[in-house]
């Protein structure tokens, strides 16, 4: 063999020993692309796992933020509601020590006498109409006339024994009591049977 015929075989075993290589290394770097793609889609389920758990508390979350808004916004109309109820509260209490002398007037005056029929009927319309009026803003008075002792709205002042009535019924009423749209105002001072 020439030098030249020497030349061309080992050109020819070398250019042959690259590519037997470059095979073989493909085939070596398979597995491990193998494993690179499974562990970037262990990584995608990962995620997406992750993805959902995020919508669902950020469902959750926008569920109790709606929930605590209707709840703040239910208490807001309620304390406005029951501003406008009981805002006459403080006023009420000032005007009941003038109903009580309207009718401690009509009692202690002489009905009787013609010479007061005027003044009588004078403070009878006056004491109705003023009732009628606080009555258009909520202000009853309570019942005490034949019923029991009702510690919530009764203040008893003092027990004394009747023949006519049971224990615990209302013998008699000391001043009226008050209720402002069914909340208590004054209690109604009464005198209770043993």
């Amino acid at each position: 063999m020439t030098e030249q015929d020497k030349n061309t075989s080992e050109n020819e075993t070398s250019i042959d020993t690259p590519a037997e290589e470059t095979i073989e290394q493909q085939a070596a770097s398979q597995p491990n692309l193998e494993e690179q793609l499974s562990a970037k889609d262990a990584r995608i389920a990962e995620l997406e796992q992750a993805l959902q758990l995020a919508k669902k508390n950020e469902s959750e979350a926008m569920i109790r933020a709606r929930a605590e808004i209707d709840n703040v916004r239910k208490r807001v109309e309620q304390d406005v509601d029951k501003a406008r109820k009981f805002a006459l509260e403080k006023f009420s209490n000032e005007l009941l020590p003038v109903i009580d002398n309207l009718e401690r007037a009509l009692e202690s005056t002489d009905k009787a006498n013609p010479e007061h029929k005027a003044t009588v009927e004078g403070l009878e319309l006056t004491l109705k109409s003023f009732l009628d009026t606080v009555k258009k803003f909520g202000i009853e008075v309570i019942d005490t006339e034949d019923s029991q002792l009702n510690p919530d709205v009764h203040q008893a002042i003092s027990m004394v024994e009747s023949p006519e009535h049971q224990s615990g019924q209302i013998v008699n009423t000391i001043q009226k009591g008050y209720t402002l749209n069914g909340r208590l105002i004054r209690p109604a001072m009464v005198i209770v049977a043993k």
